[in-house]
């Protein structure tokens, strides 16, 4: 961001910081011109507590060190920070959201997991603080793209029958990934059906014939596997497959930084999308 040839300095706290993707959004958080790292939190009562987060991450020392939970308020108070970055798990995010509502600090989230109760809950957390916020299932670029053609194509093949599958790493703790839930949202919502009635979350026993409402899902979970989603689409004598593979969670990273760097644009009270960031 510039005003007047100037860079505006994005100061940056990332929670979960030691994790897969906090580490991975600190490794290229450093690199941008135009973003400091103010802050690395990790859960409460780390052992990581006081150690640089660099040298945990393999960076080398960069003079921030890691702070438990139990001190965000404190940090975020302190640390001129204009935006967080929660990517950890459900519950420790929500408590992390009201925070920094409460503050006034805008947020890039990609936690997922959240309950049907929380997940209202943040949007009326978000409106009412005004803050600016993304919060996005999945941020990387292609996914948006293929949310969008779930959303174009669904209406085309409305008689086809519907199923979800995605397959991801053996420590993932949520099932269905929350990008397979938000492909299943879009694609119910675009062909005008109540997801609470529609959706058959894997098959065991004589289950009877398919109907032609639901939507399956299916979880897999194995290895490394970063994330695989895949909807087919299966009609008589024919079926359309649309899929999606990250290979790297480089992939992930990206958006979060394009979020990042959009944020503080959102419109106060809003929570933004992937879409609004890449503008689809």
């Amino acid at each position: 961001m510039e005003i007047d040839g100037s860079v505006i300095m994005i100061n940056v706290v990332v929670t979960g910081a030691a994790g897969r993707m906090g580490s991975g959004i600190i490794k290229k958080v450093l690199e941008q011109e135009n973003m400091n790292l103010v802050a690395a939190i990790e859960k409460s009562n780390s052992p990581l507590e006081n150690k640089d987060i660099g040298e945990v991450i393999g960076l080398g020392k960069i003079g921030i060190k890691v702070t438990g939970a139990e001190k965000l308020e404190e940090v975020l108070k302190s640390s001129e920070a204009n935006v967080l970055a929660d990517f950890t798990i459900a519950d420790a995010a929500f408590e992390t959201i009201k925070k920094a509502a409460e503050i006034g600090i805008n947020m890039v989230v990609g936690t997922t997991g959240f309950s049907d109760e929380q997940t209202i809950d943040i949007k009326k957390i978000i409106e009412k603080s005004k803050v600016k916020a993304v919060i996005s299932s999945n941020m990387s670029i292609g996914v948006s793209v293929f949310f969008k053609v779930l959303k174009d194509t669904a209406p085309l093949l409305s008689d086809y029958d519907i199923e979800i599958i995605e397959a991801h790493h053996n420590k993932k703790k949520d099932s269905p990934s929350g990008t397979a839930m938000t492909a299943f949202e879009i694609i119910s919502k675009a062909l005008n059906r109540n997801s609470d009635e529609i959706g058959v979350f894997g098959r065991k026993g004589i289950v009877g014939e398919r109907t032609k409402k639901e939507i399956g899902l299916h979880a897999v979970r194995g290895g490394d596997i970063v994330g695989t989603h895949d909807v087919i689409f299966a009609g008589e004598g024919e079926h359309l497959e649309i899929k999606h593979v990250a290979h790297s969670r480089d992939v992930f990273i990206a958006g979060v930084i394009k979020a990042l760097n959009f944020v503080e644009n959102g419109v106060p009270g809003k929570i933004n999308s992937m879409n609004d960031v890449l503008g689809i």
